[in-house]
């Protein structure tokens, strides 16, 4: 698996990045090229919830929850990704305090098709892709927990 981290300190308290956070079905509030979001499964969010993220370029994959830590962050499996080069995927998101602020983390894991060629394309201009990705939601989670 490739890991991919970025992290960004958030001028708002956890409980403020978590408010956001979960809501679970609505990252499309925050992630701008997320257009929007079906709701796979019903009732309370939490372990086994799943979402189908809509992009902008008109494809699209699911996320289903593996852990779910109230206040600190979750965990999701990446399914239904045909658009995208990747055997597998997974991603994290944590929150950490620090002094009145939020530090979130955001990992993405995953594996690349087409061996050792999707491995060099999974380091290079994935990661790439990724980062841009990553940080631009950082930001929007940013932009939201701090306008409340």
């Amino acid at each position: 698996m490739i890991h991919h981290e970025r992290s960004l300190t958030i001028d708002a308290a956890p409980d403020a990045v978590w408010a956001v956070l979960s809501r679970y079905m609505h990252i499309n509030e925050f992630a701008p090229q997320i257009t929007s979001v079906d709701a796979l499964t019903n009732g309370e969010v939490g372990m086994g919830s799943k979402r189908r993220n809509h992009f902008a370029n008109g494809t699209s994959l699911v996320e289903e929850v593996t852990e779910w830590k109230p206040g600190a962050g979750y965990t999701v499996q990446l399914s239904d990704m045909a658009a995208m080069p990747l055997k597998e995927a997974s991603s994290e998101i944590r929150i950490t305090p620090t002094g009145g602020r939020s530090k979130v983390t955001w990992t993405f894991d995953y594996r690349v098709k087409y061996g050792p060629l999707g491995w060099l394309l999974g380091q290079t201009m994935m990661k790439m892709m990724m980062g841009k990705i990553i940080d631009v939601n950082l930001k929007g989670l940013s932009d939201k927990a701090r306008a409340g």
